[in-house]
């Protein structure tokens, strides 16, 4: 069944990536463990299961990234349901959720607020570390917050999920802190500028949410700054963001002129500026 995986997609992409998409479909949609793909143990197929293979064959022929296709994504170790409401989380960002995590107190009531939860696989990821804290997470999508209810049913943890737009609450008064001592924002929000979709790779272009992925290319920096200004309004412990390499030094000036006097920057595992840590 592997083989036959790799040779449908060859045509369309080179043996490795074919390689890979392969593992990926016969692990998370069909349960099979890497050890018995590598042995090329048989593997008997249901009718149904052989009916739901070819469906994700022809997705992924067509370009449909592989988690679209099979309708799951892997994030620190948990199962994420995704879907087009949704982006697809990064290995990028677990190590943003792994700096959260090095933070929280593990003997002491917290608060975690994530912005743009998207799948809320940040805000999940977390609520499955830390069973005590109080998580809640926002995101302006419908469809976004039901698959991230979903997600948190499933992985059997607790997030108070609200639609909210944290760009409007920066500009009312409205905004209170929770209740418990310290708070932690944490957000992978927009922040990719439109000049740059023509380095981006078709696949995420065609099927990732746009509203999930884009800022103007006049202000980069549009939802940092009103992340900059939620943590003031909720006197919040420290504000943690995924950010665009190319912003790096400009988010941490942006910071720092907001009143954040302790800002570091982090490099991910590529070695590309990709997180940054302020605290007032």
């Amino acid at each position: 069944m592997f083989r036959q995986i790799v040779d449908t997609l060859v045509p369309k992409v080179e043996e490795r990536e074919a390689r890979a998409l392969a593992f990926v479909v016969l692990e998370d949609a069909f349960g099979l463990s890497r050890t018995d793909i590598y042995l090329g143990k048989d593997t008997v197929f249901s009718e149904e299961d052989t009916i739901r293979l070819e469906k994700i064959l022809r997705r992924l022929e067509q370009g449909e990234p592989v988690q679209y296709a099979i309708g799951t994504a892997q994030f620190c170790d948990l199962t994420f349901r995704v879907t087009p409401d949704t982006l697809i989380p990064r290995p990028e960002t677990e190590e943003l959720v792994g700096w959260v995590a090095s933070l929280l107190p593990s003997d002491a009531p917290c608060s975690v607020l994530d912005v743009g939860t998207g799948t809320g696989c940040i805000a999940i990821s977390l609520a499955k570390q830390f069973p005590r804290a109080q998580v809640m997470a926002w995101d302006i999508s419908e469809g976004a917050l039901a698959v991230a209810q979903q997600n948190a049913q499933a992985n059997g943890v607790v997030v108070d999920f609200c639609r909210t737009d944290v760009l409007e609450v920066v500009n009312e008064s409205a905004a209170s802190a929770p209740s418990r001592d310290a708070l932690y924002i944490v957000s992978n929000p927009p922040y990719i500028c439109e000049r740059e979709r023509a380095e981006m790779e078709t696949h995420v272009l065609d099927y990732e949410p746009a509203s999930a992925l884009f800022v103007p290319d006049t202000d980069p920096l549009l939802f940092y700054r009103a992340l900059a200004r939620l943590g003031q309004q909720l006197k919040a412990a420290a504000v943690l963001v995924e950010i665009n390499q190319a912003y790096g030094q400009e988010t941490v000036e942006m910071f720092q002129s907001n009143g954040y006097s302790n800002v570091e920057l982090r490099r991910d595992i590529y070695g590309k500026d990709r997180m940054i840590k302020a605290v007032r």
